[in-house]
This record gives C-alpha cells, sequence and structure tokens, in this order.
C-alpha cells in the first residue's frame, strides 16, 4: 500500500469511486490531467462513497452551516485525490501541491468561505505533510455552483517523474 493511502486509512478516509454525473449530465473533460511533472486537476464537489454527489446541499450561510460546509470541502479533496491518481497512478509521486481555488456557494452576507476550505487545507496538509501539502490558496464565495453543491474545489500540483 501506498505511504498516501495508508495515511488516509489512519485518519479513517477512503478515496471514492469514480464519479457518477447528475442524471442527463456529460461531463466532456478530464477530472485532472498531466502536463509535464504539473497535474491540472478539474473543479470538484463532495462526493460520497458510492461515486455520486454528497450533500448536503444549498448555500452556506443559508441551507448549509459552517461545520457541514467544511466537511464537504474534506470531501471534495477525497475526490480530487481520486482523481489524480487515476490519472498518475501512485499518489506518492505527488512531490507539492501548487495553486488551489475553492469556491464556496454563498448566502448574501456570508463571509466566511476561508473557514470552509479548511476543511480541504486540513485534509491536504493531514495526508501530505507540512512540506509537500502546502499550498496557496483562494477561497471566495458563489452565488451558484452545479447542482446546488456547497463548494468546488480545483487546483494544481507537481509529480515526480513524467506521465505514468
Amino acid at each position: 500500500m501506498s505511504r498516501v493511502l495508508a495515511r488516509l486509512a489512519e485518519l479513517d478516509l477512503q478515496l471514492p469511486p469514480p464519479l457518477v454525473a447528475p442524471p442527463g449530465v456529460v461531463l466532456p473533460f478530464a477530472f485532472a490531467q498531466c502536463v509535464g511533472r504539473r497535474v491540472l486537476i478539474a473543479g470538484h464537489g463532495p462526493q460520497g462513497p458510492d461515486g455520486r454527489l454528497s450533500g448536503p446541499f444549498g448555500k452556506v450561510g443559508a441551507e448549509v452551516d459552517v461545520a457541514a460546509a467544511r466537511h464537504a470541502a474534506m470531501l471534495t479533496g477525497l475526490s480530487m485525490l481520486a482523481s489524480v491518481q487515476a490519472c498518475i497512478g501512485d499518489l506518492d509521486r505527488v512531490s507539492g501541491w501548487g495553486r488551489v481555488f475553492g469556491m464556496v456557494a454563498s448566502a448574501p452576507g456570508f463571509q466566511d468561505q476561508p473557514a470552509v476550505i479548511n476543511g480541504f487545507s486540513d485534509l491536504v496538509l493531514a495526508v501530505f505533510g507540512p512540506t509537500v501539502g502546502r499550498h496557496v490558496r483562494s477561497a471566495v464565495g458563489m452565488a451558484e455552483l452545479p447542482w446546488n453543491i456547497p463548494v468546488e474545489i480545483e487546483g494544481e500540483l507537481e509529480i515526480d517523474g513524467g506521465v505514468a
């Protein structure tokens, strides 16, 4: 078992299966794509263990509280890691996180987007450690996100060697 998967198991976490798109939805793009030593990660939302998008659904600060949204950001991180693993074969190849862009479906007046996206950042730091897991980040509010998800995150990381 890889070091990263062993660490996820220690944290009692597991990667979800590939995303099951909502009925009638076509997603004609890669969820993660290697460009040299960089891996570009498309926007992801929270997934459940069945591969479907996971609730709660709605805007943070209205239908969704900060704790639930923070958990959704952590689940989104697991979804992203699953896509990266499918792309590169082994998460132990990740040599550094670069940029992370966190989007929060926000009710009017909600301003605690950074606390929500901390769910993602805390996961990455817990799994990869302070050196490899260190990243730059934005956390912004959005009027709407696809399928009424509360959080969407995209990012970029670097891997050792070329494409697997």
